[in-house]
């Protein structure tokens, strides 16, 4: 018989891992001794803060990053395929949303291995939830074009899509380059466009909040360095 693949939710940073993560997650963790994970220093760092118990030196972490070449991935599930449970665990939030692990997952699926995803917290759903904007129709977009020009033309597109679909536009932003984000939002969106700005979220400084772009030209905090998610909507 096979094993299982979980897929392990994590914080979203330093927050109570009881209030945002069940405890039956705790439970099944508790019972693996295999990992596949994004870096292994925060890997053991979060199994630490949930109570894990195994020591760390006779534990398996697999790194999944981009140093890690497709030859390793191929050996990731060996154990499983014998019938061993492995876990994969995300830097933050779910895995595989907004995350490289989709690739195991998918070949979990090629080789018959049972896939369960666990409960936990996702910044993008999240966020989604607070917004007031339309949870029926959206879409995630990553990371927006780096360069000014190629940016504001996509920022563009997406209020395009806004209106012409009533979908909801999803997007993020290397930390540092936040408040330069915004700042190209709202020369570029319509004074009427609806933009929510979602930072921190599920930590005790979290801050949601929607308004429009004419709305937000007034005040903006400071957004450097800090997680954030942006949601466009009409």
């Amino acid at each position: 018989m096979k094993g299982k693949l979980y897929l392990i939710p994590a914080t979203l940073g330093e927050s109570d891992v009881n209030s945002v993560i069940p405890s039956k997650v705790f439970e099944i963790v508790e019972t693996l001794d295999e990992f596949i994970v994004e870096q292994e220093k925060t890997a053991r760092h979060f199994l630490k803060s949930i109570g894990y118990t195994k020591s760390f030196d006779s534990i398996i972490l697999h790194p999944l990053n981009k140093h890690t070449s497709f030859d390793e991935i191929l050996l990731y599930l060996d154990n499983a395929v014998k019938g061993k449970n492995i876990g994969m665990l995300s830097e933050a939030g779910c895995p595989c949303i907004a995350d490289p692990g989709n690739v195991i997952v998918e070949m979990a699926h090629e080789k018959q291995i049972q896939v369960i995803p666990l409960v936990g917290p996702s910044s993008i759903y999240l966020s989604l939830m607070a917004s007031g904007f339309n949870g029926q129709s959206f879409a995630f977009n990553g990371y927006l074009p780096i360069d000014k020009k190629d940016r504001a033309r996509r920022i563009k597109e997406l209020e395009t899509i806004i209106y012409n679909r009533s979908q909801t536009q999803i997007f993020i932003e290397t930390p540092y380059r936040n408040n330069q984000l915004i700042q190209d939002i709202l020369k570029t969106c319509k004074g009427e466009t609806k933009l929510c700005i979602a930072s921190c979220v599920s930590l005790p400084d979290e801050f949601i909040v929607t308004k429009t772009i004419n709305q937000w030209q007034f005040k903006i905090p400071d957004f450097n360095k800090k997680n954030c998610i942006f949601l466009l909507y009409k």
